[in-house]
């Protein structure tokens, strides 16, 4: 159950962190370490995805670019190419991702002034986030899964329900067979409403009930974005146009990353950028720490603000005397 507050359905204190994964958190593509694990060669899958909406819009079937290669694992998996593959086999596989310098430390350094006054009385707090096209499974098994408060990504149903299965039982494991669901660059958009409304804190809310901004879980004021690419241009700018921060971040050794994070912000997408580097002391570090701190304070000032509004201050003594001269009779 969610905490709510005496002004509205919640107290509005968290400031969300909402990452990207593949190129924002970690160099290297999430599926890697699965691909490792098979000795499957990832150039030669990724080939092969790029050219499945040609191959397939020749017997006039349109497939979505973004997801379209979690439907080519499963043939993986089908054909024998990764045999056996289950859930438990994803996260595995994910305890081997790798990520840029300063993660998963930073996940605890960001933000901890926040326990100490003024912010301490209001219980401000950070929460981090992960929003990916990726697969939820091998996030759960990596390094940062503890740090984070939520994860959206694309999954996979082992053993399907057939006719007639009985609801009283549990699914059966097994090798991955269908998809369960899953995120692209447009539906990312909808994880970041549901951070906003508190869904994925309150059973109670839908990302479709009416909440108004004022009492929603995670004004958008309190959100900061951040991602590598162009794939993100959509939750980019949802967040931006509701008032929040978005910042793109670039592989220090790609000269081409680095040109399209200066395009990004050249062209309004992002408030800022810097390279993937989240040590202490770096550029992105410094800019995350300075943007968690203003927006703390807003918030503190928002609250005293509020309180000044309800409260009816009282009448208090009034000594004209004090300061003043004698007054001359008449």
């Amino acid at each position: 159950m969610a905490c709510m507050s005496e002004k509205g359905l919640f107290a509005q204190t968290v400031i969300a962190v909402i990452w990207d994964f593949d190129k924002t958190l970690s160099p290297q593509y999430m599926q890697t370490p699965l691909f490792d694990a098979y000795g499957i060669d990832e150039r030669t899958f990724w080939a092969e995805v790029a050219a499945l909406p040609a191959y397939y819009a020749s017997a006039d079937v349109r497939v979505q670019r973004d997801t379209c290669y979690l439907g080519h694992l499963l043939s993986y998996v089908q054909h024998g190419r990764m045999p056996g593959l289950t859930n438990a086999k994803l996260r595995e596989c994910g305890g081997r991702l790798r990520f840029f310098p300063g993660i998963p430390e930073l996940f605890d350094r960001l933000g901890g002034d926040l326990t100490d006054e003024p912010f301490d009385e209001l219980g401000l707090h950070i929460e981090h986030y992960v929003v990916s096209t990726g697969l939820r499974e091998l996030i759960q098994g990596s390094a940062i899964a503890p740090k984070l408060a939520g994860i959206w990504a694309s999954e996979f149903i082992e053993t399907s329900a057939g006719p007639d299965f009985d609801p009283t039982l549990p699914p059966k494991p097994g090798a991955i067979s269908q998809i369960a669901g899953f995120l692209d660059h447009t539906t990312k958009t909808r994880a970041l409403f549901e951070i906003n409304k508190g869904v994925n804190r309150y059973e109670g809310i839908s990302v479709n009930d009416r909440v108004p901004e004022e009492e929603r879980r995670v004004p958008f004021e309190n959100m900061i974005y951040i991602a590598d690419g162009p794939s993100d241009i959509p939750s980019f700018s949802v967040v931006r146009k509701e008032g929040g921060l978005a910042y793109a971040v670039y592989d220090p050794d790609s000269q081409g990353q680095f040109a399209q994070a200066v395009a990004l912000q050249e062209q309004g997408r992002v408030d800022a950028y810097g390279p993937a580097d989240y040590r202490p002391g770096s550029q992105t570090d410094l800019w995350l720490q300075l943007q968690v701190r203003r927006m703390a304070e807003r918030i503190l000032s928002q609250r005293q603000q509020a309180f000044d509004r309800r409260v009816s201050r009282g009448p208090v003594h009034i000594d004209e005397g004090v300061g003043k001269k004698p007054r001359r009779g008449l």
